[in-house]
Parts: structure tokens; C-alpha cells; sequence
């Protein structure tokens, strides 16, 4: 069996006196692992870190076998990724999200927003946006996405400023008005406004994609969300945090 194809490092862990099991986010085969001999080697090292972008070919006698990779080195933003608090948790926490879904389960369309995120993370609002729509698509493709489209009960698409807790659809202010304290809210940037994600608007997101992984994935699965996620929200709100007026 074998394969090549592009992909970027996720992880990896340790394995006998020199070798190690790299995690590797592919673009046609799905998040995958597999054994890189010498991989705690001075070349290789620099290349195994999360964020970085590679071409790997992977054989195995047979499928279900974990086989072995073989790694080119395409794309090194690792040690940029350790520059800002934001790219250091946010790798890690987009890693967490892609392990809620079964290996080797392939998701072309989340390798390729994984692809540009990791080159945006540094920017506070754009990561924080793209991570929000991440953790959106990875519902989804779990089998609980959100419909923020159109409102619930009246179908129109305008003025969407609510979102049920219990049916992730939209609510319009005038159809959610009587149940506004039982309601999330919608960010602006995810209904379809002009406006570019703030702090606010950022906030507001982080509580509602976490809402959903709560319900959906995490209590039911019993396990806790990645510390690596709380981590970036903060990084990220703290970025954006409006400077108060000084003091006349």
C-alpha cells in the first residue's frame, strides 16, 4: 500500500530511541499517522513541528496498518507560529478540533482552511475569525451544523441577530425579541454584515461555536475542551481588547 500527498504536521510523539509517530492533517486522506524513521534526527526535527507544510508518501503492507511516512520539507512556519500567543495556541487548538474526527475520514475542504489559517494566526482578528468558522465546519462535518441562513420562524434573512441554543438556526430581532435572554447571539460577521470581526463580535462567536461543541460533542463524548482553545480565545480577546480614552 501506498500513497503521497500534501499535508501539515499536527503533532508528534516519541517512538523508540530515535524514531517517531508523526500526526499529519492530509489533503486527500483524511488526519493520519504514521511511523517517521530518525525522526528525532537533527534534519528532521526542524521539519516535525506543527504548522508546517510537507510532502509525505506513506506505505504499509496492508491498510489498517499505521506504515511508515516519508517527509519533504515544502513549507516551515513553525518557528514564526511561536512568535505571538495567538499561532501558539491556535495550532494546538486547531490539532484538538481535527482529532474530534475519525482518522483517516477524508475532509479536503478542512485541509484547505487549515491551510490558511495557519498562515493568518499571527493576526488576531482574521485568526480569530477563521477559527470560529473552523470549529463551524468541523460541526458540520460532524453532523451538527448551525443554519444561520435565514430566520427560524419567519425565513427571513435579514436582521439575524439571534441563534436558538436548543436548534442552532438564526432568529430574527422581531421573532426572537420575546425570548431575547434565552438567546445567543449572532455575530455580526457571521450573518452576512459588512462589518470585519472586533473584539465584541469575537467574543460573542467564541460563546456560541462553544456552546455547540459542548452540547454536541464534548459532554457526549465526556471529554473536556482543549485547554489549547481557551488559551487562544484569550490571546485573541486580549489582542482586541479596546484601549480606554486616556484621561484628560
Amino acid at each position: 500500500m501506498q500513497w503521497s500527498d500534501e499535508a501539515i504536521i499536527l503533532g508528534v510523539r516519541r517512538h523508540g530511541e530515535s524514531s517517531v509517530i508523526a500526526e499529519l492533517m492530509t489533503a486527500g486522506h483524511g488526519r493520519h499517522l504514521g511511523l517517521v524513521r530518525s525522526g528525532r534526527s537533527r534534519a528532521m526535527q526542524p521539519v516535525l513541528q506543527p504548522g508546517n507544510s510537507v510532502e509525505v508518501t506513506w506505505r504499509a503492507r496492508l491498510d489498517e496498518h499505521l506504515g511508515e511516512f516519508r517527509v519533504e520539507p515544502q513549507q516551515l512556519r513553525a518557528g514564526r507560529l511561536m512568535e505571538a500567543a495567538t499561532s501558539v495556541y491556535g495550532i494546538q487548538a486547531l490539532g484538538a478540533l481535527l482529532r474530534l474526527l475519525p482518522e483517516r475520514d477524508p475532509h479536503p475542504h478542512l485541509y484547505e482552511a487549515l491551510a490558511v489559517i495557519v498562515d493568518h494566526l499571527h493576526d488576531p482578528a482574521d485568526a480569530g475569525e477563521l477559527f470560529v468558522r473552523f470549529e463551524l465546519a468541523v460541526l458540520n462535518d460532524l453532523g451538527f451544523g448551525l443554519d444561520l441562513s435565514e430566520c427560524a420562524a419567519t425565513g427571513s434573512r435579514d436582521e439575524l441577530v439571534y441563534v436558538s441554543p436548543k436548534s442552532g438556526r438564526a432568529v430574527s430581532r422581531d421573532a426572537g425579541a420575546p425570548y431575547a435572554d434565552r438567546m445567543l447571539a449572532m455575530p455580526e460577521f457571521l450573518s452576512g454584515g459588512q462589518k470585519a470581526a472586533d473584539h465584541d463580535s469575537l467574543a460573542a462567536a467564541f460563546r456560541l461555536t462553544a456552546h455547540f461543541l459542548n452540547r454536541h460533542v464534548y459532554e457526549p463524548r465526556g471529554i473536556d475542551a482543549s485547554s489549547a482553545r481557551d488559551g487562544f480565545v484569550q490571546a485573541t480577546l486580549k489582542a482586541l481588547r479596546p484601549v480606554p480614552p486616556s484621561a484628560a
